[in-house]
């Protein structure tokens, strides 16, 4: 079958599924302001506030990518019982996303990233400082067993699990070991990315991490794309995955599977991308979706690369539809 034919029959399936997201929601906050002057108590821009929002980030943002693409799609983690978590969890709730099942813990703060984005009127606006609020301690115990309780009883109805680690709690060692004996027992899709510790997501279905991640698992500089594509591999077989796809930013993606060698392709579209926040949760929901309604790898990192070639042109934590990737589709000279 042509590649673009695939493409739309796997998408025409999505609906059909449901994905598990699991991880660490995040709150984006942007605080949009106009360059009003320069400060007398400091070199430093003063402005007039317009407006702020805040957009599910991390794993709430795969969900949400999830949902855009016409998914039926549930959200596990842990959020706080404050102000940002209760904007994420009503904003997921709005898009359809399934919530019942995350873990409010009060006393514990939702992580925040607060983006100050400056102008001058009617100009574009430019990021010029990021605050992070976050907390990385350990969950206490029963929060972990909570989370890995309701992590089981959402799997029976799933089709395929992504897991998204940000560093802050919600995919500790005992929901990753439940999800490595559900993918051996089902043989369904499991795909992860983690900032920090992809390490520990070992013996699941695939990995998705940037050139950045990778380089720092296999403590090497990945100078060209043979050097890519070896690591690619040698970390595929240390993590005992059946494919690992290496997002290489402006120079494309490469994927390594099982039985044939490392596979690359060019980045879809512009190579100069307007934002890249969040493209990596894009590239992990799309693979796993892909893979979750009968793909096969190429496919699949076909899809992920179309996706993520869309939302990088857009402006801040963003997501891409299913109608989006069909117009791409039809814009394209695929085979």
């Amino acid at each position: 079958m042509p590649l673009s034919a695939s493409l739309r029959s796997i998408l025409s399936r999505f609906p059909a599924q449901h994905l598990l997201v699991i991880g660490d929601a995040i709150a984006d906050e942007f605080i949009h302001g106009t360059i009003a002057r320069v400060s007398r108590e400091a070199p430093v821009l003063i402005l007039r506030h317009e407006f702020t929002e805040i957009i599910p980030g991390g794993a709430a943002n795969a969900a949400a990518n999830a949902a855009a693409l016409g998914i039926p799609t549930t959200w596990i983690g842990v959020i706080g019982r404050d102000r940002s978590g209760r904007r994420v969890l009503t904003d997921l709730r709005r898009r359809g996303i399934g919530t019942t099942p995350a873990v409010v813990l009060p006393g514990r703060p939702t992580p925040t990233k607060s983006r100050v984005l400056a102008g001058l009127p009617n100009a574009a606006r430019q990021q010029v400082i990021r605050l992070d609020r976050e907390e990385t301690s350990p969950l206490p115990p029963g929060v972990v067993e909570t989370l890995t309780a309701r992590v089981r009883a959402a799997l029976p109805t799933a089709t395929g699990v992504v897991l998204s680690d940000y560093g802050y709690g919600s995919t500790p060692p005992e929901v990753i070991a439940l999800l490595r004996a559900w993918h051996k027992a089902t043989r369904l899709p499991v795909v992860a990315d983690s900032r920090h510790r992809l390490a520990d997501f070992h013996s699941l279905t695939a990995a998705t991490p940037n050139q950045e991640e990778a380089e720092r698992l296999a403590g090497a500089t990945f100078h060209d794309l043979d050097a890519a594509s070896y690591h690619a591999e040698r970390l595929r077989e240390q993590l005992a995955l059946d494919a690992l796809l290496l997002t290489r930013g402006a120079e494309g993606m490469t994927l390594a599977r099982s039985g044939t060698a490392p596979l690359s392709i060019p980045v879809h579209g512009s190579r100069t991308p307007v934002d890249v926040t969040g493209a990596g949760d894009t590239v992990l929901v799309a693979f796993t979706a892909a893979l979750a309604a009968g793909a096969d790898w190429e496919t699949a990192m076909h899809l992920a690369n179309i996706a993520a070639g869309i939302v990088v042109m857009k402006r801040g934590t963003a997501t891409v539809s299913a109608a989006e990737i069909e117009t791409a589709l039809s814009n394209e000279d695929l085979p």
